[in-house]
């Protein structure tokens, strides 16, 4: 019994040892930085999705059934860009976030634990953490195209976008008043 459990210590050793780097045209300091900027975004996106939800379950007033839904659109494209960030920081031969822990380690958006918060102010501050993804997303695109990772560069293209509607509707949908005369 205790030569079958001294095996499967050591096997677990030998898979934990196991080099996870995926083999890639890109030098080293290439998939280094790729992968920080990278693992970056995805703990950000992981965080918006978290407060994006957050503000979707606490949502109240009258414009609850609208904002509960924009919120709830939302955060599922926040959530569906999560695994192929983590898959292109695989691609590349890195590692990614490991648990709930690494994100909070490396988020740059902060949380927001408040009991409550009033719908505009919910709208205004996931309006200003995608403007702040937008960026982040931008500086990470330069690290992919001064590295010539086209591919993660052209997937950055298209989540900027799609930060760039979320700003756009939460921007409008917080406006006040009815517009020009």
């Amino acid at each position: 019994m205790k030569k079958n459990s001294a095996s499967k210590t050591e096997a677990l050793k030998t898979r934990q040892k196991a080099p996870l780097a995926t083999p890639s045209d890109l030098r080293a300091a290439a998939t280094r930085d790729i992968t920080g900027a990278m693992n970056a975004i995805l703990a950000d996106v992981y965080a918006i999705y978290l407060k994006t939800k957050n503000f979707h379950w606490h949502m109240s007033g009258p414009h609850f059934r609208d904002y509960h839904l924009l919120l709830d659109e939302q955060g599922d494209q926040l959530f569906a860009m999560t695994d192929p960030i983590a898959e292109r920081v695989r691609k590349v031969g890195g590692t990614t976030l490991r648990s709930i822990g690494h994100i909070a380690r490396t988020q740059r958006v902060l949380d927001n634990d408040a009991d409550y918060v009033e719908p505009q102010d919910m709208l205004a501050e996931l309006r200003e953490d995608n403007k702040t993804l937008a960026a982040s997303l931008r500086e990470a695109h330069g690290v992919c195209e001064e590295h010539s990772d086209i591919a993660t560069a052209s997937l950055i293209e298209v989540w900027i976008d799609e930060t760039e509607r979320r700003t756009w509707f939460l921007f409008e949908a917080s406006r006040q008043g009815s517009g020009p005369a």
